[in-house]
């Protein structure tokens, strides 16, 4: 599934930056919250149990980070280390709060399915004739019918239902554009934890775009 958008980057270089941020550049710091301060929120209501919460947990981060520059050893890009900082604070927010479970527990790993068996009926099940017998086909729409506005409001919107950590693994990857690896690194997860959170978000989304796309045929 293919980036939907993505985020302005902030300008300059990951050494660039920082050098500003120890020299007090004021514009630079406003930048990095105008980039990532939304997402930001959005991972710490994964943790947390409510958006005025969320919003403390970056007001802290922010504080984290201009209080750790110097300690940064650019082990990883500033953008995920700045996004672990968030996630680790939610977590002691969380857990505080009486409220953290592990990370992947929120997405029902144990007992959820990628994908619904029923798609795999044979072509004569008077159930659900033929669909996916054959396996997943590829998108046989025009591509200025996916990206249509409808289309992205129906994707938009099937993120927003999706379970919390599938939610934000589908955000980073898919509208922020961030790399497996990047996505692993601020949010501690294990590769393989962030493939099958990744695969079950992207099922769920393109069982919506299959809805929304057969609405459209049956009307035309």
């Amino acid at each position: 599934m293919s980036t939907i958008s993505s985020s302005t980057p902030a300008r300059g270089s990951d050494a660039e930056l920082i050098n500003a941020l120890k020299a007090g550049d004021e514009t630079a710091f406003v930048g990095l919250i105008h980039v990532h301060q939304a997402m930001l929120v959005r991972v710490a209501m994964t943790y947390v149990s409510s958006r005025a919460v969320a919003e403390e947990v970056v007001q802290e981060t922010w504080l984290g980070v201009l209080k750790g520059l110097d300690r940064f050893e650019r082990r990883s890009s500033l953008k995920t280390w700045i996004f672990r900082i968030a996630a680790n604070i939610a977590r002691t927010r969380a857990l505080r709060e009486g409220r953290c479970l592990p990370f992947c527990s929120l997405t029902g790993m144990d007992d959820e399915r990628s994908v619904d068996p029923d798609r795999f009926f044979p072509p004569d099940h008077p159930r659900c004739p033929g669909h996916w017998a054959r396996g997943p086909a590829a998108w046989e729409t025009p591509e200025e019918r996916l990206l249509s506005s409808e289309t992205r409001d129906v994707i938009l919107a099937a993120i927003e239902q999706l379970p919390p950590a599938q939610r934000l693994v589908v955000t980073l990857r898919d509208i922020q554009g961030w790399s497996a690896e990047e996505t692993c690194h601020a949010l501690e997860l294990t590769d393989g934890n962030q493939r099958v959170l990744l695969h079950r978000g992207r099922s769920k989304l393109r069982a919506a775009l299959e809805r929304c796309l057969s609405r459209v045929e049956m009307a035309t």
